[in-house]
């Protein structure tokens, strides 16, 4: 597996790195910690170095799953959490509110250093920007757990070009983690631009599109009511038939490379930028070797001409998020 570097931070990791969330939310089956955890080492065996958890997720026993699964290699492996949620536990609250003040910012990276079974966490993302917290306040508690070695690097998630700006001028910000991917560019008009500027990398998640740009989708797909996907307006029945056509661009490139669709996405990604590493997310083994390869496929001229050209003449249909969810991460 090849290896990045997250802009000017000198974080190095692997050209793919893994998003564990789907293990234990958001994808309908999650997956018991003695399923989870061979998934996790099986990234390794693949030669991913870069994890990415959050409190969160779970919530709680997505950062348990990856500390143990990755308590042999922890020398070895970049391990990403974040912060910012205040947590509730009944399941139905669990977006209701952000938190990051910088009394709760210590006391999360306490309790995420003993659930990742460390001494360090390696990247601290804010996972969203909370508007009732200034940034610099934010920036500043991140750079006293630097200084205090709990910390080696600060990021930010979905953060706007302002806020990474008034971040970045009171602790380097190493990443900046958004969605973005064949279907969803939107961060290379003002974001790009910026991260370059100031030497930040990024780090896309749902790089394959929640799974859609695989192309396993039928066009008569229906999620269960316990996948996040079937709240999400991109995944309607509706919606699902008319975005069919981003997955049938990129099957032709696929077909012409003797690649798979979603190792055509991720090799997209890669050829945009150096400092970009995304971080797809499965349960299934098979999909992380599937998924790495895409670290070695590489896109000519006339390939990323193909996707480039025909991307730009096509519109995902709905909404990324529902409406209250964008309301509350102001964006």
């Amino acid at each position: 597996m090849q290896k990045r570097t997250l802009g000017k931070s000198g974080l190095t990791v692997s050209s793919i790195g893994f998003g564990a969330m789907g293990l234990s939310q958001g994808y309908g089956t999650n997956k018991a910690a003695n399923e989870a955890i061979p998934v996790i080492r099986a990234a390794v065996d693949q030669g991913v170095t870069f994890f990415d958890t959050a409190e969160m997720y779970g919530p709680f026993i997505n950062e348990e799953i990856v500390g143990e699964a990755l308590k042999p290699v922890r020398d070895q492996v970049v391990i990403a959490t974040k912060f910012g949620f205040k947590p509730a536990l009944d399941g139905e609250k669990r977006w209701s509110a952000l938190d990051s003040r910088p009394a709760h910012i210590k006391e999360v990276a306490e309790a995420s250093l003993k659930r990742l079974k460390t001494d360090v966490i390696d990247l601290f993302y804010q996972h969203r920007v909370d508007p009732n917290v200034p940034i610099e306040d934010v920036a500043g508690a991140v750079k006293e757990l630097i200084k205090e070695g709990k910390v080696k690097h600060f990021g930010l998630s979905e953060a706007g070009v302002d806020v990474i700006r008034r971040a970045h001028a009171v602790h380097p910000v190493t990443a900046l983690q958004s969605e973005y991917s064949l279907w969803w560019r939107e961060p290379e008009d003002k974001i790009f631009p910026v991260l370059e500027e100031l030497g930040i990398g990024f780090v896309p998640f749902s790089p394959l599109g929640r799974g859609f740009l695989t192309g396993r989708f039928s066009a008569d797909k229906k999620f269960e009511s316990t996948d996040s996907r079937s709240a999400l307006p991109r995944f309607s029945e509706e919606n699902i038939k008319k975005n069919q056509v981003f997955v049938e661009l990129i099957n032709m490139v696929a077909k012409a490379k003797g690649a798979t669709c979603a190792q055509v996405a991720l090799a997209w990604i890669l050829a945009q930028k150096p400092w970009i590493v995304p971080i797809p997310g499965t349960t299934n083994i098979d999909r992380i070797v599937e998924n790495s390869g895409a670290a070695n496929l590489v896109l000519n001229t006339e390939d990323l001409k193909t996707l480039n050209e025909g991307v730009a003449k096509l519109h995902a249909e709905g909404a990324r998020y529902p409406e209250l969810y964008l309301k509350l991460i102001n964006r």
